[in-house]
């Protein structure tokens, strides 16, 4: 039968590649159709990529971290053989894996014994069966070229790579370099668009300390009357007085368009919430976040936010903020003069909230103090818009039953 070619297919969004993050199958593997064939990450996501036919593989077009353009030959097979003859390749194939000793057998039943005797000792270099002893050792700096292994078959285990890495004070220094990391996927993104910020955007920074006393007291009272379900985060309430602040300061809710020579003012507020994320910085979407009550404003954050950390978000709901949150107090620190992310005016930072001596009524007491900081395009406002934002929102914190009560 003649070979059929799968092309990498049109993954949305626009995006134009994709790199290989993990082949599910090898040469000589029986498909079939709708079979999840490989995993590949975008600039946005991870995508697991389904083979539209069936048949045996007999080349994969890239290996693990290539980049291949949308378009071109991702994965060659050829016939098509039937559901009997699938389950009795991948019948053999677990066979022959068992009698190799590749460890891809139940714990506790243990591989062929006779195995090392029938077959010729591979080359460790070769054949490191598990992804959990490649990324052992990768965390350990551990180059597997220079282990022995002594698992079946010459299989590097992950005992091997562990007394590697206590050996580590005995290695040569001449196995030691640098290590060279890609810049492309989502890394790749951020950096394209924080640099096109700094190289486009003429931005300024100001910043004022606010006393969050009454802030956290006044989420306390009204979780006090909210399911669990329902209850409001601190990061929440935040993008609730955020979206407030914007309402009375919507020259901040904009974005320049340099093509035409115009500022675009948008008429809804879709809420930007930077997150750490297992793959880098991300930046979901909170699209028309104006028009939600802060319990739904809450929800939406919390199902966003996870969703972006399990790497489950869907590229679109990382596109089309308007104005972006930034809560780095989460890392310890006080403040930031954060990049705004292009092509927004405004990014809004939150350090962390901390006891600091401060005055009430004339007297010295000690309160919950935090730092907030906003970068501007200085192109859509000036100093005393900027300025008059940040206090505004400065003052919510400080007093948000006064405006808690009007949402």
């Amino acid at each position: 039968m003649s070979n059929q070619v799968f092309m990498l297919p049109d993954l949305g969004e626009g995006l134009a590649e994709a790199d290989i993050a993990e082949w599910h199958v090898k040469v000589g593997d029986v498909v079939t159709i709708d079979q999840i064939v490989v995993e590949v990450e975008t600039a946005k996501a991870a995508v697991d990529v389904p083979i539209p036919f069936a048949g045996t593989v007999v080349e994969l077009h890239g290996k693990d971290g290539d980049t291949l353009k949308v378009g071109t030959p991702l994965i060659t097979v050829s016939g098509g053989g039937s559901v009997d003859a699938v389950v009795s390749a991948n019948h053999e194939r677990y066979r022959e894996e068992e009698r190799a000793g590749s460890g891809n057998v139940l714990i506790g039943y243990g591989t062929s014994e006779d195995a090392p005797r029938r077959r010729r000792r591979a080359a460790p270099s070769v054949r490191v069966i598990s992804p959990i002893v490649r990324k052992l050792a990768v965390d350990n700096d551990i180059d597997l070229s220079l282990l022995s292994g002594s698992g079946a078959g010459g299989v590097i285990t992950r005992a091997d790579v562990e007394a590697g890495s206590n050996a580590g004070t005995e290695t040569e220094p001449s196995h030691v370099s640098d290590q060279r990391i890609p810049i492309k996927g989502l890394r790749k993104v951020v950096a394209d668009k924080l640099s096109a910020s700094r190289r486009e955007i003429p931005d300024a920074t100001t910043w004022v300390d606010v006393d969050a006393t009454e802030l956290l007291a006044a989420r306390a009272e009204i979780n006090k009357s909210l399911p669990d379900s329902d209850k409001i985060s601190l990061m929440a309430l935040l993008a609730r007085l955020t979206i407030a602040a914007l309402g009375q300061y919507p020259e901040l809710n904009s974005s320049v368009d340099t093509a035409r020579g115009e500022i675009v003012r948008h008429a809804r507020i879709h809420l930007g919430i930077a997150a750490q994320t297992p793959k880098g910085l991300m930046v979901p979407v909170i699209r028309n976040a104006d028009a939600l009550s802060t319990v739904e404003l809450a929800q939406a954050l919390r199902v966003t936010t996870d969703l972006a950390r399990d790497g489950k978000l869907e590229p679109a709901r990382l596109t089309g903020g308007t104005f972006t949150l930034n809560n780095y107090g989460v890392f310890g620190v006080d403040g930031s003069t954060p990049i705004i992310n292009h092509p927004e005016a405004a990014i809004l930072g939150i350090g962390r909230i901390i006891d600091k001596p401060w005055v009430v009524n004339g007297e010295l007491t000690v309160r919950k103090v935090t730092q907030i900081s906003l970068s501007f395009d200085h192109r859509v406002c000036d100093g005393g818009e900027a300025g008059g934002f940040l206090r505004l929102f400065g003052d919510y914190i400080e007093n948000p039953i006064r405006v808690l009560g009007r949402l």
